[in-house]
């Protein structure tokens, strides 16, 4: 059952965060995007810089998460980004604080399931390669 949530939880995000980046393309184009982006989201991507890479990771992470691939880099690289989304619609645009609160908490499954794989940064006084 566990193994099922998980594969579940990382196809979820998977396609959350690939949507969200392809959004987030529309925008950097000034197209109109296929889904409501925050007001106060983009109000914080004054560079456009600062977009372009947080939706390329995003693209990348999705297709990285859907595919099953290199999901504990996946999960480094997400974290400050689910972070930044869940802390934006806490403070700042509650309108889809329901979906922030949802990626949080299957974003943490993920992490949990895969915390072995995180352990070694929670050393102490590593081990020295020599």
């Amino acid at each position: 059952m566990i193994k099922i949530s998980m594969h579940i939880s990382r196809l979820f995000l998977g396609v959350v965060f690939l949507i969200a980046g392809i959004n987030g393309f529309f925008v950097i184009f000034g197209l109109e995007p296929f889904i409501a982006t925050s007001p106060a989201a983009m109000a914080l991507f004054e560079f456009k810089y600062l977009l372009i890479a947080e939706k390329t990771l995003e693209v990348i992470c999705g297709i990285l998460l859907i595919i099953n691939q290199f999901i504990p880099l996946a999960i480094a690289i997400l974290s400050p980004i689910v972070a930044n989304i869940f802390l934006l619609h806490l403070f700042l645009d509650h309108s889809l604080l329901p979906l922030a609160i949802m990626l949080v908490l299957t974003f943490g499954f993920l992490l949990f399931y895969y915390r072995n794989n995180f352990m070694s940064l929670l050393e102490r006084k590593p081990n020295s390669p020599h």
